[in-house]
């Protein structure tokens, strides 16, 4: 990546969207703006996890506003993350469909391990170097992550559903304090987070960390009082508590430091990072300065590179976790990706869409050692369910799809037809298992495909049918099988 390049990552949170944008010099990021817009989406969430059009719209607008300072960015400069408003949503496909248009980029919905990793590579890369253990607190509007690392590298992670926002709303509502809402909320989520003792024993860090959010909104408040030096202490945030309590409601809460949209979910996002200080017996905690955002900006230098993309080595993980036969892999993806190149204009997006049909290619006899025969479903279900560090959930639905329909019958995938890039590499992966079927290097540059909308013609060179018997009348049964699904493949072997 050149120095000077400018990087931008959107971040939409459950009580807040923010926009960061960056400078790249020399492996570092330096801020050049950073907006962000208390949008409460989370509170437009119903029991029956349906987001309201209220809500949706706060949110449209705010990317409104956003989409207008990053205009003329190109894609591979922006990462936008959505978190755990819109991974409950039943109707997030609603939200997100207009959302990318108005902002103009594709948006990604991550999985709580995945806003973890991010959020700890966030304040990894702005605290000074060091060999100290760290676990890093979070505590988002319906999330809380937790992470424990040392340098760069993250060792422990997991996400809770607790946050500010859903606290508030359950313990806190109409903005009413008491002691007993305190206690009670306090209780709720020690019990949440209490399977997490065992994973961040406080054996294993040194230092207490909070980020983002309610920690830095807490952190504001203490030190406009002069209750703080810059670090929170268990009599600092009794003393918060007590003035809310002294306050009844946030109508009579009168306090330095915090600012009106923080007021809302002050109760619930104070008892969880009170739960988070007795159960995890911390004493003191740093408020850092690195947050989901920042990570989401150093992921898009990471991703410059097959080497640092994470997602490279997850893919490297799962082969070896489920015992991929790398040879097989590595055959498949080679002439999935040959025959892909035939059909996909040289252009920067065909070649991310090339990477994600390699590693689709690479894992797609994930579940052999589950069942050979149906192999492709067991594959299939694992990308759909895994933790894959950094991977959003659209992506591995993406590569879920493609590992399902590798093989056999494609009316499993035709509500998904009608993507031409699906199809594009759903032919080119089914070609390539076809061809690799005797497990040795097919003589794959002797066919040619081409590709228009719902038809797709073979040509093979003079001879390849009679020498590849086989693999001819695989082709043949494969025309069969695009043409109950409306599509035609024709086939030419001289």
């Amino acid at each position: 990546m050149q120095n000077g390049t400018l990087l931008a990552a959107v971040d939409l949170g459950s009580n807040s969207f923010r926009l960061e944008i960056g400078r790249y010099d020399h492996g570092h990021i330096q801020r050049v703006e950073y907006l962000k817009e208390g949008v409460r989406q989370g509170s437009g969430l119903g029991e029956d996890r349906t987001l309201n059009d209220i809500a949706m719209q706060r949110g449209w607008d705010c990317l409104a506003r956003f989409a207008e300072r990053i205009k003329g960015f190109d894609r591979s400069q922006v990462r936008a993350v959505a978190t755990q408003t819109l991974r409950e949503a039943r109707n997030r496909d609603v939200f997100i469909q207009r959302a990318q248009q108005i902002l103009g980029f594709p948006i990604e919905v991550i999985s709580g391990l995945e806003e973890a990793r991010l959020i700890y590579q966030g304040v990894s890369r702005l605290l000074p170097q060091s060999d100290e253990r760290r676990l890093v607190v979070d505590i988002g509007g319906r999330s809380t992550e937790l992470i424990m690392g040392q340098g760069f590298q993250a060792k422990a992670m997991d996400s809770f559903r607790l946050g500010s926002v859903a606290w508030s709303a359950k313990y806190f509502p109409n903005n009413v304090f008491t002691p007993q809402a305190f206690k009670t909320a306090e209780i709720a989520a020690q019990a949440v987070l209490d399977e997490a003792l065992d994973m961040f024993p406080r054996s294993q860090w040194d230092v207490a960390y909070g980020s983002s959010g309610t920690v830095g909104a807490i952190s504001d408040v203490l030190l406009a009082n002069g209750r703080t030096d810059d670090t929170i202490t268990r009599e600092a945030l009794d003393w918060l508590r007590d003035k809310l309590i002294k306050a009844q409601n946030v109508d009579n809460l009168r306090l330095e430091g915090i600012k009106d949209e923080r007021k809302q979910v002050i109760g619930g996002g104070l008892s969880v990072l009170q739960a988070v200080f007795d159960l995890f017996d911390i004493e003191h905690m740093q408020p850092a300065q690195g947050a989901l955002r920042n990570g989401a900006l150093y992921d898009l230098i990471d991703r410059e590179s097959d080497v640092s993309d994470v997602r490279e080595r997850t893919v490297q993980w799962l082969s070896q976790r489920f015992s991929v036969d790398a040879a097989q892999a590595r055959r498949v993806s080679m002439v999935a990706s040959a025959l892909f190149g035939q059909i996909a204009a040289p252009n920067a997006h065909n070649e991310r869409h090339s990477k994600k049909l390699d590693w689709a290619a690479r894992l797609h006899e994930l579940g052999v050692h589950i069942s050979h025969d149906d192999a492709h479903h067991h594959g299939a279900y694992v990308l759909e369910h895994v933790d894959a560090p950094g991977f959003s959930m659209a992506e591995l639905q993406r590569l879920s799809l493609l590992v399902l329909g590798q093989r056999g019958k494609l009316r499993k995938l035709e509500h998904w037809l009608g993507d031409e890039l699906l199809v594009k590499q759903l032919v080119c992966l089914r070609l390539a298992v076809l061809l690799c079927h005797a497990r040795r290097d097919p003589d794959h540059r002797a066919i040619s495909v081409q590709f228009k909308p719902r038809q797709i013609k073979l040509v093979a060179d003079v001879g390849w049918a009679y020498h590849h018997p086989q693999s001819a009348w695989l082709i043949q049964e494969e025309a069969l099988a695009w043409q109950k699904v409306g599509w035609k493949m024709t086939y030419t072997f001289e």
